[in-house]
């Protein structure tokens, strides 16, 4: 009777992976098309003009500039830190009904504790400025 189980659930395992293996396929054909259609479809330009690394129109050697703002790089990543930090909680949503039934209240606090902590970085962010334009 072991022998009988632990077969059915090695073929488990292989129908899983075969699964996974079908979509790495997909992935790679997918990126494999793109790239084809692009060297067949894709203009052919090549000269002095196209070979020459582009900076906004202006030749590389005679670039001079001074110091930028990272304003729109501050907010991008505090964009990403915080998206990523809530997309957490769409599978804490998902299995709360189950969570809860065996965990009861921890796992509530658990997730309120993350909350604040993000709240508490979002709330330190706007008071530095961060946010702000000027």
């Amino acid at each position: 009777m072991a022998g009988i189980g632990a077969g059915a659930l090695q073929l488990n395992a292989m129908e899983s992976l075969v699964g996974f293996f079908f979509l790495l396929i997909l992935a790679a054909g997918t990126a494999g098309l793109m790239l084809a259609l692009h060297q067949w479809l894709g203009p052919r330009r090549s000269g002095r003009v196209h070979d020459m690394p582009f900076e906004c129109g202006l030749e590389p050697h005679d670039i001079v500039r001074g110091r930028f703002s990272v304003k729109f790089f501050l907010v991008a990543l505090l964009f990403i830190l915080f998206d990523v930090e809530l997309i957490f909680l769409i599978p804490w949503a998902i299995v709360y009904r189950e969570l809860f039934q065996d965990l009861g209240l921890f796992v509530f606090l658990e997730m309120l504790v993350f909350l604040l902590a993000v709240l508490a970085g979002l709330y330190y962010s706007i008071r530095r400025g961060a946010l702000e334009w000027k």
